[in-house]
């Protein structure tokens, strides 16, 4: 790592010009290729997944985005949408709305077969609109222009709203907005931090060039496999995170070299030796966990691991290059005015850790049992909601209320009953007259069934779709309630299974709603053995780092007590609806079914970087001393202050993604964002110190056969001892390495 280091240093122009090339030449080739997300959550061999596949082999012309208009009179001036001003005013808006670009056909109510699309007390009425591309294909320009030409059909006593995932993208709020509060939030820690603008600099830059290159690259990526709509954000999420975060550790590093007296390349090179190892090794942990996903075998998760582990390994490879070379470029710059004024009329000075951070480490040492008590029952209690955790997908119910597309599912769910929302499809090959009539009988069964409000067959056509018979059901519950999931299940396991008794029918219960839930299913399933593996990786790593049992085993337990508790935060908010709309995250409703899974990789990934970053400086003192006390007090004087800077920076751009728009972008944020404030405030100074302390020298053993047997990893090596250089030598450093 210094020969890295010291290269970087004496080609820092280079280093530099080709980072800005790679940045250029990956955003002109995504510029032209473009993107292809997808959403798609169906999973190999569940039943959703072969009524997807039926539906598409009978038509495969069918691949628009379908949005929904809806519109309600207040009873007060019209009494019925079928009266004749409202008809002629809405009439005259679809008419329009189906001349606009991008729009393929509008299924008025106001014809015959779009009778059913009018309530029974004629208040509200909705029109289907189709699309000529799906959502992620359709220019913002085009839906907007749809949703306003609906907009100019209301009137006093008239409410116009519209529906769907096209018309969820016209209301996301300024493009970057999260991401720039969020920087500039972790700009003011750096400036605090640091106290000096240079200084404050180089971590953003890194970020932002690695991340930004990340960005443009899973774009690319989504050309060659499935890769979820919301990665790039999540990925920018984590990116900017870590990115921060590990170029903080090496500058605080080199910043500490360069006040003990050290030239800007002799300190630069020792931070990435050193501070870069570590790095490192946790966006290692961070990769592992994350990739951990691939072995789910879902290709939804497998493009979010892969999109996400890229972002993490471009802000490492950015940290351990193209930060040392800016360090080089600045030379003594990255210390404030008052420290290099300090250094010129006092000379190197050794760092000793005072003030807050020593008395808390002495304050921990003296209380260790009641500390450990205290801390471990608020994880615990934080983490009582998590018992309660309900798995399905979020849809536009859930919504932010002043929201068109909330209004418009209110209005359908209100005017129709809320199954209307998330209706069920029923598909299945008819090939033989004895099969059309099995599946009529079970039309007229499902009628009579409890928990449905409607069944009907779907006409099909002249065409493929003539030999597969589709029938839609209504719920009498909304998509995201538990009686609906009991619903699917009574169909699959007694309704059709009866039905198709005698008969070669086999019918697959299909449809958004049945999709999300057998996509929740696989995933529960998965859960154990996904954190297993995890955990088993950490352990190894931690094992091989400190070459002890228990340092890894209370790692362990530390992540699970973190992921738990950050869990209960969100299901509080977003399940409970604590506070949920006044932050702007709309209704309460379910965890999306992906959320742990992706929440426990980024967790363990980052709980690992402050253990790793905490634990060595105390392994470093307790190989010299031998003195766990000592080695505890010492590691967490010396390291809070750095992790809880780096906390606070986390925090602050992790909260901020909920400002994106995104319902699901902001349980990722106020997940990610309680998990990492608990991890520092709670575990790293808390919980682990005092654990640590009760646990003494058993901290450190580790049987001699498996410790003979154990590969040597070593995160940080021990610094050599040199001479430092002059002030002048340190201000002429710049010069020397242009020489």
């Amino acid at each position: 790592m210094a020969a890295l280091a010291r290269w970087c240093l004496g080609h820092r122009l280079v280093v530099v010009i080709l980072w800005v090339s790679a940045l250029l030449g990956v955003a002109v080739t995504g510029t032209v290729a473009g993107t292809q997300y997808s959403n798609a959550y169906d999973v190999p061999g569940t039943e959703s997944t072969h009524a997807i596949a039926l539906l598409h082999k009978a038509f495969p012309q069918a691949s628009g985005d379908t949005d929904t208009v809806v519109w309600k009179t207040d009873g007060h001036t019209h009494t019925s949408v079928r009266d004749e001003a409202v008809h002629r005013r809405m009439d005259h808006a679809l008419k329009e709305i189906s001349a606009l670009p991008g729009v393929s056909t509008v299924n008025s109510p106001y014809r015959a077969e779009g009778s059913g699309q009018i309530s029974r007390d004629g208040s509200t009425a909705y029109a289907q609109l189709v699309f000529d591309a799906q959502a992620g294909q359709l220019h913002a320009a085009q839906v907007k222009k749809v949703v306003d030409t609906a907009k100019s059909a209301q009137d006093k006593g008239l409410d116009v709203e519209l529906g769907g995932s096209a018309i969820s993208r016209t209301e996301k709020p300024p493009a970057h907005i999260s991401e720039i509060v969020g920087l500039a939030a972790a700009a003011a820690v750096l400036l605090f931090a640091f106290g000096s603008l240079t200084a404050m600099l180089l971590p953003i830059i890194t970020a932002v060039v690695s991340v930004g290159m990340a960005m443009l690259g899973i774009g690319l990526l989504s050309h060659t496999m499935v890769v979820a709509e919301f990665a790039p954000m999540l990925g920018m999420l984590i990116g900017l995170g870590v990115g921060i975060d590990y170029a903080l550790f090496i500058v605080t590093r080199h910043r500490r070299g360069l006040k003990q007296g050290l030239s800007v390349q002799e300190s630069a090179a020792r931070a990435v030796n050193t501070s870069g190892r570590a790095v490192v090794f946790a966006g290692a942990t961070v990769c592992i966990a994350l990739l951990g996903m691939l072995v789910l075998r879902l290709s939804f998760l497998n493009g979010v691991a892969v999109a996400a582990a890229v972002t993490v390994v471009l802000t490492v490879l950015a940290s351990v290059t193209l930060l040392p070379a800016m360090l080089g470029l600045l030379g003594p710059r990255v210390l404030s005015r008052r420290d290099r004024r300090r250094l010129a009329e006092h000379g190197p000075e050794p760092e000793m850790a005072t003030g807050l951070a020593a008395r808390w480490s002495a304050f921990v040492e003296r209380h260790p049992r009641a500390l450990a008590a205290v801390s471990a029952a608020v994880m615990l209690a934080l983490a009582v909601p998590t018992l309660a955790l309900h798995l399905g997908s979020s849809d536009q119910g859930n919504n932010p209320a002043a929201s068109t597309t909330r209004k418009a599912y209110d209005m359908i769910a209100e005017g129709f009953g809320p199954g209307v929302n998330g209706p069920l499809q029923l598909v299945a090959e008819t090939p033989h007259p004895g099969d059309r009539v099995a599946l009529h009988d079970l039309v007229e069964t499902l009628r009579h069934t409890p928990g449905v409000a409607a069944a009907q067959p779907v006409p099909t056509g002249e065409n493929a779709g003539a030999s597969i018979g589709i029938i839609e059901v209504v719920p009498t519950s909304a998509p995201q309630d538990q009686a609906t999931d009991k619903l699917i299940n009574h169909l699959r396991d007694d309704v059709i299974p009866e039905a198709e008794d005698g008969t070669t029918l086999d019918v697959h219960v299909g449809g958004v709603t049945a999709t999300y839930k057998d996509f929740a299913s696989v995933l529960v399933g998965k859960l154990p053995l996904f954190v297993g593996v995890i955990v088993a990786l950490g352990f190894v790593l931690l094992l091989l780092a400190f070459r002890s049992l228990g340092v890894p085993l209370t790692a362990a337990a530390m992540n699970l007590l973190a992921a738990a508790a950050s869990f209960g935060i969100v299901v509080a908010i977003f399940q409970w609806g604590w506070g949920a709309e006044l932050i702007g995250v709309g209704r309460a409703g379910p965890i999306e079914p992906f959320l742990p899974v992706i929440m426990i990789s980024i967790l363990f990934g980052l709980s690992m970087d402050y253990q790793v970053f905490l634990v060595s400086r105390m392994h470093e003192e307790w190989a010299q001393t031998r003195d766990n006390r000592v080695a505890v007090r010492v590691g967490l004087s010396e390291t809070s202050r750095v992790i809880n800077s780096a906390a606070v920076i986390m925090i602050c751009v992790f909260g901020a993604f909920v400002l994106s728009g995104d319902r699901v972008i902001g349980m990722f944020g106020i997940g990610l964002a309680a998990a990492v404030a608990l991890d520092a405030f709670v575990l790293r100074t808390l919980l682990v110190p005092a654990i640590m302390h009760l646990l003494g020298r058993a901290n450190w053993w580790l049987p001699g056969r498996l410790d003979r047997r154990l590969p040597r990893l070593t995160v940080e090596p021990e610094e050599e001892s040199v001479e430092p250089v002059s002030v002048s030598e340190l201000d002429d450093a710049p010069k020397q390495l242009s020489a």
